[in-house]
């Protein structure tokens, strides 16, 4: 078990604001990650979505999960060597489902549980909780590209 702060976060991911949506890992043991999103009013999206009922949208919930995947592969089934020469993409988002709205003042508990990685994709089980109760749930599959040859030739 191990906690993973925000200035920890930041060396692993590339993502930055408005767009890094892991506050804390909270647990990583070999088959996932527990990480944790406080949701506060002061986020970009609740401007416009929607400004008299603020709710998470759902893509940035997924979006999340998808980073918390990518920590936990990153921190266990990648060697420190080759993490600045991989990109991860979104390959596949099947079973979504969305059961209770995310609003600011909640703190989202991301749990991710790997089903399995072949080296080149990662396939995850995820969800989503506020409290006790499920927001989301989703299977995710992510790419891992070498730098070369990814998008960014």
């Amino acid at each position: 078990m191990e906690n993973i702060n925000i200035a920890e976060i930041l060396s692993i991911l590339p993502h930055r604001y408005p767009f890094l949506l892991v506050d804390r890992v909270l647990k990583i043991e070999d088959e996932g990650m527990v990480a944790i999103k406080n949701v506060t009013f002061n986020e970009p999206q609740f401007t416009g979505h929607f400004p008299d009922n603020p709710i998470m949208p759902g893509v940035l919930i997924i979006e999340a999960l998808a980073q918390v995947s990518g920590l936990y592969c990153y921190n266990r089934l990648l060697s420190k060597e080759e993490i600045p020469n991989r990109h991860m993409f979104f390959a596949t988002i099947n079973n979504v489902k969305f059961k209770i709205p995310v609003v600011p003042g909640d703190t989202l508990r991301l749990e991710v549980e790997l089903d399995r990685f072949n080296g080149a994709l990662l396939k995850t089980k995820c969800k989503a909780y506020v409290g006790d109760n499920i927001a989301c749930s989703a299977e995710l599959g992510i790419w891992l590209l070498e730098k070369n040859k990814s998008t960014d030739n």
